[in-house]
């Protein structure tokens, strides 16, 4: 088991280590490449869009031929298009090459987490997915910093050294030994799950904290950059922030073991109305770079009860965890994109105000619904 959570690990951390490095030079490519917000916000969603389109996909592809098949395409095309990016000049082909990627990213992770949660004790679980996002954290963290360093020394060969880790972690994945599923699960498994009331409570938890990190991604770069901070301070306040999101995944994972999901499910919703009603006021950049902190602390304290919500749900309609994890892809992929490209677009006609106080009511509502839920 310890094999398979320092492999699932290292696919996630890669995968994220490209999808964050985006963040310190959202700004550069908006402002050499004429973006604006709009642009800005398309930019960032391809990522996402991509995903969801390859979320269902890789949910079969786990379910009838195995978690192992399913992380190596996933891996070889991530390699092949974080290299690809570096070299891209145009709008277009950073958002093609962003897209290729988020669809290929799918598969990696529905692979690597289902190969991980498969392994795993049902009391253990929500413990083992705090630490794998944990370290999907310290891609985040990493990431934000080789955007600083490409911002300086350029694309081409530092996204070239994250395609050769990519690579690396293929070869690791081809060497360790999976099982295959016995009885693949069919499509129409997946879609009678959609009709049950956990799963759906789960999916919802997993699209919130998209949507929050979407409209963070896009607006407090942008931001930050109208009040001083380069591309090099952005990246750093992006590696504090999930250096103590790192730290504070396990403890939730933790806390979800011993208290159950909705507990801290509940205290992300409070922490998110009050910081995300916040973060459009400072007007001064380090005020600004404490909240984007808190931000990450409380959006990202959803991820871990969230997927444990979802594969304590999934075994019990026997859901082969393939498709628990395309799910999850499913639930994240137009949240971060939504986030991304209408968080951008509502702030560039209106102000940032807007995007985030509609943070703001969708917890309000959903800390609501969670009550009702737990009356029913």
């Amino acid at each position: 088991m310890r094999r398979v959570l320092y492999l699932a690990g290292a696919i996630v951390l890669v995968d994220t280590i490209f999808f964050t490095a985006l963040t310190p030079l959202l700004p550069h490519y908006a402002d050499t490449l004429g973006l604006g917000k709009a642009g800005a916000g398309v930019l960032a969603a391809a990522y996402p869009a991509g995903a969801f389109f390859g979320a269902i996909p890789s949910g079969i592809v786990a379910a009838r031929l195995g978690v192992k098949p399913t992380v190596l395409a996933g891996m070889t095309v991530v390699a092949t298009t974080t290299a690809l990016f570096g070299f891209a000049d145009a709008a277009w082909q950073l958002d093609l090459a962003r897209f290729c990627q988020g669809l290929a990213s799918s598969f990696s992770w529905t692979g690597a987490l289902a190969w991980l949660v498969a392994s795993a004790p049902p009391d253990r679980r929500g413990s083992l997915i705090g630490k794998a996002f944990a370290a999907a954290v310290g891609g985040a963290l990493f990431g934000p910093v080789l955007g600083g360093i490409a911002s300086i020394a350029g694309t081409s060969w530092t996204f070239g050294v994250v395609a050769a880790a990519s690579l690396a972690v293929t070869v690791w994945a081809a060497l360790t030994p999976a099982t295959k599923p016995d009885e693949p699960d069919g499509i129409v498994t997946l879609v009678r799950a959609l009709g049950d009331a956990k799963i759906r409570l789960a999916f919802w938890f997993v699209v919130l904290p998209a949507l929050s990190f979407g409209t963070l991604s896009v607006l407090a770069p942008l931001r930050l950059s109208e009040l001083g901070f380069g591309a090099v301070a952005i990246g750093a306040v992006w590696l504090v922030t999930a250096g103590l999101e790192a730290v504070w995944n396990i403890r939730i994972g933790r806390l979800t073991d011993r208290a159950g999901p909705l507990v801290p499910i509940r205290g992300a919703l409070i922490a998110s109305i009050v910081i995300a009603a916040l973060l459009p006021w400072p007007n001064h950049r380090f005020e600004l770079a404490v909240l984007v902190a808190c931000a990450g602390l409380a959006f990202g304290s959803f991820y871990t009860p969230g997927m444990t919500l979802l594969t304590h749900a999934a075994e019990e309609r026997g859901l082969d965890y393939g498709y628990a994890f395309a799910l999850m892809n499913l639930a994240w992929a137009p949240g971060q994109a939504g986030g991304a490209a209408v968080g951008g677009a509502v702030a560039e006609a209106t102000s940032d105000a807007v995007p985030y106080l509609t943070l703001v009511a969708l917890a309000l509502l959903s800390l609501a619904g969670l009550r009702r839920f737990d009356r029913a």
